[in-house]
C-alpha cells in the first residue's frame, strides 16, 4: 500500500471555531447582566435629580445612558436610537443653566459588536450543521444529500473480474463480447454508422451469475463500473427517485464510458397502467426518468445500462423495446459440463483429498443455479471442518448436497416408533416405484440415489432421486410416471396401514399441479384435446396475478376436474399394483432401512436385485 503523505490539519478546526464563538456569546451575556444590575431611572427620575441638582455626570454609549450623582451612586437608563438626549430633557424643562452644571459625555458605541452578538445564534448553529455535513459518520450529511444517487462505484483497477472467472454461460459472453469491443474501440464501430447500444437486460433466475457477468463486463473492458439495486431509487417522497435517476446517470457521465449497472430493475420497472394506486406516482415517474435517460434528448457520453430482472413478465412494454434495452440476454440454469465448471472454480481455494471427483456432484444437482453451486462447496468445507478434517472428503460434499437441497439433518429429532415405521413404508413406497419405472423407461424417469427416514428440513424422510442427464423438455409418460410415485407414499401407507397421514400431503399437493398442468396447459389430455385453458396475463399485483381470466364455461371446468381426477387414481391404482406386486422386496427394504436408517443407490439396487422370494414383476402384470 502507498504510503500517502498526510494533509496538513488546520489549527483550529470548525468546532474549536464554533467553541469559541460560543465562549465569547456566553462572556458577552455574563458583561450584559452585569450592566443590567445597575439600579434604573425612569427620564422622569433623571429629571428630578437634575433639577435638585443630585447629578454629577451622565455618559451616554448608543442607547445606554449611565448617571454618576453626587454621593457615588450610579444608575442605568436607555434612550430611542438616533434621538439627542439634551433634546428631549430640554423637552421635558430642564433649562441651559442646569444643564451646564452636569458633565454630558458621549461615547462611541459597540453597535459593531451588538451586531454580531445579535446573530451569534444563528451563526452558531450554521456552523454546526457544516461540521455535521462534512463529518463522514454525521446523520446530518445524509439532509444534504437526500436526492442524490446512491451508488457504489468500482474502479477498473479495483475490478479484477473478468470472464476468465465465470464459468459457463458461454454464448452470454459471447454476446457481451461485443459490448467489451465497443466499450475499448468505440470509434472501429462508429466508423460504419453503428448506433450505441443504449441498454442490456439479464434475464435469469436468482443465482445464474447475472451480477458476476456485469462486472466481469466492466473487468473485460477496464472501465468505471457503477452499481445500484432497483430499491436505492424509491422513497416516500415524490420526485426523489427521479432525481436520483438524473444524479446517476450525470455521475457516470462523467467518467464515460463507464458502466451503469442496476440490480432488480423490476422494483421500478413495473408495467404501467396496472389500474390500482394513482397513475403518477413515485415508481412511475422513477421509471419514466430512466426511459428519457435512455431515449431522449439527453445524447451525452456513452453510458451503457445493464439491468437484471428475473421477472421480465411485469417490465413495462416501453422499457424492454430496442432502443432502450437493445440486447436481452436470457441466462440459463447450468448443465452438467457448466455446473462441474462452476464446481471447480469455487474449489480452487479449498483442500480437497485426493481422488475428489465433483463430477459427481455435479451429476447430483440438476436444476440448481450457480449461488447455489457456491453454497454447496463452501457448506462442505464447513462440515469438514466440524468434523475436525484436515481436508474436504467426497462424503461431505454429498452431505452438502443433501443439506442444500433438503435442509438441515435433524438426528436428535425424537419420533415414536410407529411413526419411523410409518415413514420406512412411505419412503420405501416411493422408492420402489421409482425403481421399476426407472426400469421401464430410463430417458424420462431419475434412478434413486439415497433413501433416508432421518429427518431433514421440514420433512420426516426422503427418495432422493437424481436424473443421469439434463432434460430440456418433458414428455407427457415422464410425467405420467411422476404421478405414480409421488402417489408411492400414499399408497405404501394405505396398504400397511389401511389409513394415510399427513405426510403425504405435499406429495399429493405436488401430483395435483402435474396433473391440471398436463390438462389445461400441456395439451396431454386426450379427452380434452389439444386446447389450453385459462391465461394468467392478468392483472398484476405485487409481482403476482391477482386473477386469472377463466376463458372456459361452468361444463368445460367440470370436465377439466373429472380429466385431473382421473389421472391421479390412475397414479395411485399403478402405484399400488407396483406395490402389491413385490411385496417381498418392499419388505426386506423396509426392514433394511429401519436398521440403519439410511440406505445409498448401491444397497438399495443390491436389495431390488438379489431379493428372489418374489418373482413377480411390475412388468409381467402389464
Amino acid at each position: 500500500m502507498d504510503n500517502k503523505p498526510e494533509k496538513a490539519k488546520s489549527p483550529i478546526s470548525i468546532g474549536g471555531l464554533v467553541l469559541l464563538l460560543i465562549l465569547g456569546f456566553v462572556l458577552s451575556d455574563l458583561l450584559g447582566r452585569l450592566n443590567k444590575e445597575l439600579p434604573t431611572l425612569t427620564l422622569t427620575e433623571i429629571v428630578k435629580k437634575i433639577k435638585s441638582r443630585e447629578i454629577e455626570r451622565i455618559v451616554i454609549q448608543g442607547a445606554v445612558i449611565t448617571i454618576y450623582d453626587k454621593n457615588g451612586g450610579v444608575f442605568n437608563s436607555s434612550k430611542q436610537d438616533f434621538t439627542d438626549i439634551v433634546q428631549t430633557l430640554r423637552q421635558y424643562g430642564v433649562s441651559e443653566a442646569e444643564l451646564q452644571n452636569i458633565s454630558i459625555e458621549v461615547k462611541q458605541s459597540s453597535g459593531g459588536w451588538g451586531f454580531l452578538l445579535s446573530f451569534l445564534p444563528i451563526t452558531i448553529l450554521i456552523l454546526f450543521l457544516l461540521w455535521m455535513s462534512r463529518s463522514q459518520g454525521g446523520q446530518m450529511g445524509k439532509v444534504f444529500s437526500f436526492a442524490r444517487a446512491k451508488i457504489q462505484r468500482f474502479d477498473p483497477k479495483e475490478n479484477k473480474i473478468t470472464f476468465n472467472d465465470v464459468a459457463g454461460l458461454k454464448e452470454v459472453k459471447e454476446e457481451l463480447g461485443e459490448i467489451v469491443d465497443f466499450l475499448k474501440e468505440p470509434s472501429r464501430f462508429l466508423k460504419l454508422g453503428s448506433r450505441i447500444p443504449k441498454g442490456v437486460l439479464l434475464i435469469g433466475q436468482p443465482g445464474t451469475g447475472k451480477t458476476l457477468v456485469a462486472r466481469a463486463v466492466a473487468g473485460e473492458a477496464s472501465v468505471p463500473f457503477f452499481f445500484m439495486s432497483g430499491s436505492d431509487f424509491m422513497e416516500m417522497f415524490v420526485g426523489v427517485g427521479a432525481s436520483r435517476v438524473r444524479d446517476a446517470f450525470d455521475i457516470a457521465r462523467k467518467e464515460a464510458p463507464a458502466i451503469l449497472f442496476i440490480d432488480e430493475i423490476d422494483a421500478l420497472g413495473r408495467s404501467r397502467g396496472t389500474g390500482l394506486g394513482q397513475s403518477h406516482d413515485e415508481r412511475e415517474q422513477t421509471l419514466n426518468q430512466i426511459l428519457v435517460e435512455l431515449d431522449g434528448f439527453n445524447q451525452g457520453p456513452p453510458v451503457i445500462m445493464i439491468a437484471a430482472t428475473n421477472r421480465p413478465d411485469i417490465l413495462d412494454p416501453a422499457f424492454t423495446r430496442a432502443g432502450r434495452f437493445d440486447r436481452q440476454i436470457i441466462f440459463d440454469l447450468p448443465d452438467l459440463n457448466e455446473r462441474e465448471a462452476i464446481l471447480k472454480v469455487h474449489a480452487q481455494s479449498r483442500v480437497f483429498v485426493e481422488g475428489t471427483d465433483l463430477r459427481r456432484i455435479a451429476e447430483r444437482t440438476p436444476g440448481v443455479s450457480g449461488a447455489d453451486l457456491a453454497n454447496i462447496i463452501n457448506e462442505a468445507s464447513l462440515i469438514a471442518g466440524r468434523r475436525k478434517k484436515e481436508t474436504i472428503e467426497q462424503i461431505d460434499l454429498y452431505d452438502a448436497v443433501e443439506k442444500t437441497l433438503l435442509g438441515v439433518e435433524r438426528k436428535s429429532h425424537t419420533m415414536l416408533k410407529r411413526e419411523k415405521k410409518m415413514v420406512a413404508y412411505h419412503e420405501t413406497g416411493h422408492a420402489l416405484i421409482a425403481y421399476y419405472l426407472n426400469q421401464e423407461t430410463p430417458d424420462v424417469t431419475d434412478p434413486v440415489q439415497k433413501i433416508s427416514i432421518i429427518s431433514r428440513g421440514k420433512v420426516g424422510g426422503y427418495t432422493f432421486k437424481v436424473p443421469t442427464e439434463d432434460r430440456n423438455f418433458r414428455m407427457k409418460k415422464g410425467f405420467l410416471a411422476e404421478l405414480t410415485i409421488a402417489h408411492g407414499g400414499y399408497a405404501a401407507e394405505m396398504i400397511k396401514l389401511g389409513d394415510v397421514s399427513t405426510g403425504a400431503s405435499n406429495d399429493l399437493n405436488v401430483a395435483t399441479a402435474i396433473a391440471r398442468a398436463m390438462v389445461m396447459k400441456y395439451g396431454m389430455s386426450e379427452k380434452m384435446g389439444t386446447v389450453t385453458f385459462g391465461d394468467d396475463q392478468g392483472l398484476l399485483f405485487l409481482g403476482k396475478s391477482i386473477v386469472q381470466e377463466k376463458n372456459y364455461s361452468e361444463e368445460t371446468a367440470r370436465k377439466i376436474d373429472e380429466e385431473v381426477r382421473g389421472l391421479m387414481n390412475e397414479a395411485e391404482f399403478k402405484a399400488r399394483k407396483i406395490i402389491n406386486d413385490n411385496m417381498k422386496k418392499f419388505e426386506s427394504v423396509v426392514v433394511k432401512l429401519l436398521e440403519k436408517e439410511t440406505l445409498e443407490k448401491e444397497e438399495f439396487e443390491t436389495l431390488m436385485v438379489t431379493n428372489a422370494n418374489n418373482t413377480n414383476s411390475y412388468e409381467q402384470h402389464e
